[in-house]
């Protein structure tokens, strides 16, 4: 992940502890190489997971990754939709909010 996207508090991390993030990169790259899905498929699992595990700074970094992999606001609107019936109204709400925290970047 490039840095101009990362918030501050991993960029920090990363200074303070760059085998961890090496270490950490490396699992995640290998985790997205061991199956059949393909770059796009893997980031909505991604921002899904991030919002079944109500976590909003996964959620967030989820969603600029998919956003980069060509997933759309709609699709990212519906992710958090599909949430409805899964986790309930008021999760699905509040996933919906952090999936337009960070507007898409305009072409």
């Amino acid at each position: 992940m490039a840095s101009a996207k990362l918030p501050q508090f991993p960029k920090d991390f990363r200074e303070s502890h760059p085998e961890i993030w090496k270490a950490f990169n490396d699992l995640a790259a290998k985790c997205h190489d061991a199956g059949p899905l393909d770059e796009k498929s893997r980031r909505v699992v991604k921002v899904a997971l991030c919002i079944g595990a109500a976590t909003e700074g996964g959620t967030h970094s989820a969603v600029r990754n998919a956003r980069g992999a060509g997933v759309t606001q709609e699709e990212l609107d519906h992710i958090a939709v599909l949430a409805i019936t899964t986790l309930g109204f008021p999760v699905a709400m509040r996933a919906l909010a952090w999936v337009n925290d960070q507007p898409p970047k305009k072409s």
